[in-house]
């Protein structure tokens, strides 16, 4: 169990800021109107012949406002207001026996300034003040059985009103206290009474209103205050532990599936197929066959990058020889370029020729075509780091078919993969795991020396990662065996100096030991989810290939496009998903003894299956591999 170091350390600590002195914002409120007097002159050329007294209606309210707070309690505000004021009257009944009425559409742009009183020191104010409104509107409609209905515009109003009114309301906050602009949501209701509001030179038609509304106030505080606060930081101290093989395997016969890339890429300013690429004569391709690469090893039998890079760098003699053994397939060569059409389309009849003329391929079963970016593009809209490396892997041609001889069982968008047997020196079941439990949560790094029987030190590292694996043969080097003290040291992100021991055992074993089985799975720039046929490649011929006692490493890596960080997690997800898809693939079976090792590398060089120079080298390191030791050791 890791354990808690709590420590006094000191942080700085938003304490408080200072609230705006001024606010701004707008309000909208529904206006409660209660009419009463005698109304009867509507105009002067309408006398109606029963006068109305009482009178009620909903009418909106709008305004923009502004705030003065200078301290916690008083204050000042201003409305500048659309108001309207107008309203339903009670029905009445003529002397003819006809019953009439009457509606008013009145309304005002006012101006309300008020007083702001915070009793409390909170959110919580009152308002009052006086109301200044200028007449805007004064139509109304009238009407009466039997007799026509009138409208027009109410006469001897009042172009000016004197009034007042008197709130309250309640701020709540929207934004944090410490940030710059500030937000807050106003419920406030108020009451006008009738004084000042005679709207009319004539007769006694009074108003009062009750409005309830909401305001949107922002304001900008002056700064934010930093106060210098002792706290107490738990520092969860790390866990240091190393797992090592029993035997490092030196040499292992392997047989390995290799996804085959179905793109050829082209190197910018050039239309001609790179010289990387491997071109046969006419001559050489009538006795070439795919199967010739299952067995071909690099020249210092280094490892398994020069091993798929040679097979891949030979994609187009293996189409060649598919399009040959299967001539009623067809393609269609899709070149890209950042010039633009007409130089994607010179990659892809470069592509087309080479086919045609040096494995006879029929002219008419290879179409071309030209585009800006592929039509799955690394590059991304918006994105600005590392565009070179970016661009350089969307200069391509993407070989496209329908065809089952061509594509691959593990993704229509790769090739059919290519088989190849290999001696694998020091293979990934050959590395030392040494994990420093929390070291990326608590550590800025940590680091290792590595000390054999005789004194002799070898340091390791910085780190900053929970887990690294190191090779048992470069740890051994030219020894056959040895016992090594190991001391961790690292410091914490709050400058604590952290140090730790532990002890392994090496034995190496020269012999070849079994057999064992390789897989790929490759994936699209920054994609994670392993595919659907990935997941029935994975369920269907690679689970039924693990048998009792076998071990499984999964390792996920990443191209060095992007962040360290997202690359670490991004390889890890992808490892994992591997790994749970296998799971559960097995859970139904009676198979026992069945171990799991899986890792996410991220970009890391030292762990990485190629090199990061050659777009076709990045493609391949977005991959997981999959280890299947057969024989239990």
């Amino acid at each position: 169990m890791l354990m808690l170091v709590l420590l006094l350390t000191q942080t700085f600590a938003q304490a408080q800021t200072t609230p705006p002195t001024w606010w701004f914002g707008v309000s909208g409120a529904a206006n409660y109107n209660f009419y009463d007097g005698t109304t009867q002159r509507l105009n002067d050329g309408l006398i109606v012949p029963a006068a109305f007294h009482k009178g009620k209606s909903f009418r909106p309210y709008g305004s923009i406002l502004m705030e003065y707070r200078p301290g916690k309690v008083w204050g000042a505000m201003l409305n500048l207001a659309y108001d309207g004021r107008g309203a339903k009257f009670d029905d009445v009944v003529a002397p003819c026996n006809c019953p009439a009425t009457l509606k008013t559409n009145t309304s005002y742009f006012v101006i309300e300034p008020s007083l702001r009183v915070a009793p409390f020191s909170g959110n919580f104010y009152m308002f009052a003040g006086p109301r200044v409104a200028f007449n805007a509107q004064k139509d109304f409609d009238y009407t009466q059985l039997k007799q026509t209905d009138k409208s027009g515009e109410l006469s001897e109003m009042r172009g000016t009103l004197l009034s007042g009114q008197v709130g309250m309301g309640y701020d709540i906050p929207v934004t944090a206290a410490t940030s710059a602009t500030q937000f807050v949501i106003s419920p406030f209701v108020s009451y006008h009474p009738y004084f000042g509001q005679d709207p009319r030179n004539i007769e006694s038609w009074s108003v009062q209103t009750v409005r309830a509304g909401v305001a949107l106030k922002f304001g900008k505080s002056k700064g934010v205050k930093q106060v210098e606060v002792p706290v107490v930081v738990p520092v969860r101290d790390v866990v240091f532990s190393v797992r090592a093989p029993k035997e490092i395997i030196f040499d292992r016969q392997i047989s390995e599936t290799l996804p085959l890339l179905n793109y050829v890429f082209f190197d910018e300013g050039s239309t001609a197929i790179p010289a990387r690429y491997t071109m046969l004569t006419a001559s050489q391709a009538a006795g070439f066959k795919e199967t010739q690469l299952m067995d071909v090893q690099t020249a210092a039998n280094a490892g398994r990058s020069e091993r798929q890079l040679n097979v891949y760098h030979n994609v187009l003699n293996i189409l060649g020889d598919r399009l040959r053994s299967n001539p009623q397939t067809t393609i269609t060569l899709s070149g890209a370029a950042g010039e633009g059409p007409k130089a994607g389309q010179a990659f892809a009849e470069a592509v087309k020729q080479y086919l045609v003329t040096t494995f006879g391929v029929a002219d008419s079963r290879i179409a071309t075509a030209g585009r800006t970016k592929p039509a799955h593009p690394s590059e991304q809209p918006g994105g600005t780091k590392e565009l070179d490396l970016l661009r350089a892997g969307d200069r391509r041609v993407d070989i496209i078919s329908t065809s089952p001889e061509l594509l691959a069982e593990v993704g229509g968008s790769l090739m059919k993969p290519v088989m190849i047997n290999a001696t694998q020196s020091n293979s990934t079941d050959n590395q030392v795991v040494f994990t420093v439990a929390g070291a990326a949560e608590t550590l800025n790094s940590w680091s290792m020396d590595i000390v054999d029987a005789n004194g002799k030190s070898r340091h390791f590292g910085p780190y900053t990662q929970d887990i690294q694996n190191i090779s048992g043969k470069e740890i051994l080097q030219d020894q056959t065996s040895g016992n090594y003290k190991v001391y961790m040291q690292g410091t914490a992100k709050n400058g604590t100096y952290i140090k730790k021991e532990s002890t392994i055992q090496l034995l190496s074993q020269t012999t070849t030991q079994g057999k064992g089985l390789r897989y790929s799975i490759l994936f699209d720039f920054d994609e994670s989810k392993t595919r659907t046929s990935y997941e029935n490649f994975l369920n269907t011929v690679v689970a039924p290939l693990i048998a009792d006692g076998s071990k499984v490493t999964i390792h996920g890596h990443t191209d060095v496009i992007g962040e360290d960080a997202y690359n670490m997690t991004l390889s890890q997800r992808r490892a994992t998903e591997a790994q749970d898809i296998l799971k559960r693939a097995l859970s139904g079976s009676a198979k026992k003894d069945i171990t799991f090792e899986t890792n996410g590398y991220g970009e890391d060089l030292s762990q990485a299956p190629f090199e990061n120079s050659l777009p076709e080298e990045r493609f391949y390191n977005r991959t997981v591999i999959i280890d299947i030791l057969i024989s239990k050791m």
